[in-house]
């Protein structure tokens, strides 16, 4: 297999940055392919433990070429400081692989101004504040500003004009002061020497690989219930957090894609605002939140934490068409007496064991109880040097997901994983 796809299968923070960083192990080329910003993965190698917000997971990986592509909002300022981060922990070998597509989009700051005041009213969605949503806003509206714009700064000029035109009477209306063109080109100015030598047409990269046999891995960003079109709208990202995402987000045509794995927590999270049936607002949730050490990579603010929802899972191997499942943050569940699992919700029609993706919040969740395990699971590095326990909860995840696991994590460090596949030999 040449290419594959990594995507979160819940509503992101997954564990896709372990994951990623362990499968680049055997890639030529990893490519992140939507989102921004707003989409923190964690890599713990050794005692080092290091968030990268926009450079792919694969960073730390030197023989790695690293890719941000067109699908993505950019924010230059905190791309260059996650550069100079890399420089400064001795991995800017690493980093020199970097290529920057041209099309993608540039977060700049009257983005992050009008995501933040939004923030601030009734309407809420619980975003990072990194001004992604709206750095879409403007794509889609077509007066957004290529990275390719940062090579011609008169015509950039030009274009953050136009933008901020639209955009003041909102800032006004919402209470605050929009900028000034010349402040926003300040900051342009100061970036663009850095951003400008890292851009490139990344899509032809990308094909050129695939085609040249290369073992390329799309990195996904936040997960399939967050997707902008498959996820639990209005509270959702805006990026197509799904495996079709690569496609359109890179530049490849899905005949390219030979295999799509996703991340599955052994329980679920969710940050921000909306729907989250099987969530726990108790001591157990806590419980979960602290031994998972379940805060944003990005804004630090605790996830929400519940049980593992069957229904969801299979509506997020639907519509990925997922090959296989890893399987992360098992370890987390050790020491319960007994770990629950949704099965099926209870709606206004009936039962189903399908997902209510347009109805969760009024759904019930119908759940089943498995035996717990005490056994600590660090040392496992096969299925069978698991609990008994264990290994029935992971093949009652096969079984009703209907899709093989691929991969267990049992601890955040890099070699705390039992890896059952090579993502790349199928």
């Amino acid at each position: 297999m040449t290419a594959v796809v990594v995507v979160g299968a819940q509503w992101g923070d997954e564990g896709k940055g372990k994951i990623v960083d362990i499968f680049t192990e055997h890639a030529d080329m990893v490519v992140r392919y939507g989102g921004g910003p707003n989409a923190g993965h964690t890599l713990v190698v050794g005692d080092e433990k290091l968030v990268v917000r926009l450079i792919p997971s694969g960073i730390l990986r030197t023989q790695t070429a690293c890719v941000l592509a067109q699908g993505m909002a950019i924010d230059p300022t905190s791309l260059v400081t996650e550069l100079d981060e890399l420089a400064r922990r001795g991995l800017a070998r690493g980093a020199a692989s970097l290529s920057v597509s041209d099309r993608a989009h540039a977060i700049l700051p009257y983005h992050v101004l009008v995501d933040g005041l939004r923030e601030l009213g009734p309407d809420a969605l619980g975003t990072t504040k990194r001004g992604v949503g709206p750095c879409y806003e403007d794509k889609i509206a077509r007066r957004g500003i290529p990275l390719g714009a940062f090579r011609d700064l008169a015509k950039c000029e030009e274009l953050v004009g136009r933008a901020l035109a639209c955009w003041e009477p909102t800032i006004r209306a919402l209470g605050g002061a929009p900028p000034s063109v010349a402040e926003v080109m300040d900051r342009v100015r100061a970036i663009a020497p850095r951003v400008v030598p890292l851009l490139a047409e990344t899509s032809r990269l990308v094909e050129r690989a695939v085609r040249d046999g290369k073992r390329v891995l799309f990195e996904g960003a936040q997960g399939t219930l967050l997707d902008i079109d498959h996820g639990t709208y209005p509270f959702v990202t805006s990026s197509h957090a799904t495996a079709g995402g690569a496609c359109t987000g890179v530049g490849v045509g899905p005949s390219r894609i030979d295999s799509v794995i996703g991340l599955v927590k052994a329980y679920c999270t969710r940050v921000g605002g909306g729907p989250f049936p099987t969530e726990l607002s108790d001591d157990l949730g806590e419980r979960l939140r602290k031994r998972g050490d379940e805060y944003g990579s990005v804004t630090g603010r605790p996830r929400r934490t519940g049980w593992l929802d069957l229904p969801a899972l299979r509506y997020a191997v639907r519509i990925n068409g997922l090959d296989g499942l890893a399987l992360t943050k098992l370890d987390v569940l050790t020491g319960l007496d007994e770990v629950k699992i949704c099965v099926g919700y209870r709606t206004a029609g009936g039962t189903t064991d399908e997902f209510p993706i347009d109805d969760a919040v009024r759904a019930t969740p119908i759940y089943e109880a498995m035996p717990g395990w005490k056994e600590d699971l660090a040392s496992a590095r096969t299925m069978a040097a698991l609990p008994e326990a264990a290994q029935r909860y992971v093949q009652r995840i096969e079984r009703d997901a209907g899709c093989p696991v691929v991969l267990v994590s049992v601890g955040s460090r890099r070699d705390e994983t039992i890896a059952l596949r090579d993502p790349f030999e199928g």
